[in-house]
């Protein structure tokens, strides 16, 4: 099983990105999916889930309203739509199969695998 996180980039505040994330070696519309994101000298914060087909997403405080994380299943892709974006969004971005619990539990440890993170930065 393998993911692979893209779209990253250098934006200015207030743009927009969309994050990619291809996976390949399962079938995603087995598991729900999340993203997390790394800044520097901080740790990693799951910031967005979504159940195996689509039908529900969970966010966290930070990125509510700006954030939208989408899927879909038929290419085997999870995406991340950014938009209105802050300097404080600067961080290094994962995809990541949730293996247990509900969507709003963004634990790391209930995650795996991990993708090869995409690298977002935010001018100000």
């Amino acid at each position: 099983v393998q993911l692979q996180a893209s779209g990253g980039g250098l934006v200015q505040t207030g743009g927009s990105l969309r994050l990619s994330c291809a996976v390949s070696g399962i079938g995603t519309g087995h598991y729900a999916m999340s993203w997390f994101r790394q800044a520097p000298g901080r740790k990693r914060e799951g910031i967005a889930s979504i159940t195996s087909k689509g039908g529900s997403t969970y966010y966290a405080a930070s990125v509510q309203g700006r954030f939208t994380i989408s899927r879909d299943n038929a290419k085997n892709t999870l995406y991340l739509q950014m938009n209105d974006l802050k300097p404080v969004d600067t961080a290094v971005y994962y995809c990541a199969r949730k293996d247990v619990g509900a969507i709003d539990e963004l634990i790391e440890e209930m995650h795996d695998p991990w993708g090869r993170g995409t690298q977002v930065t935010v001018s100000s």
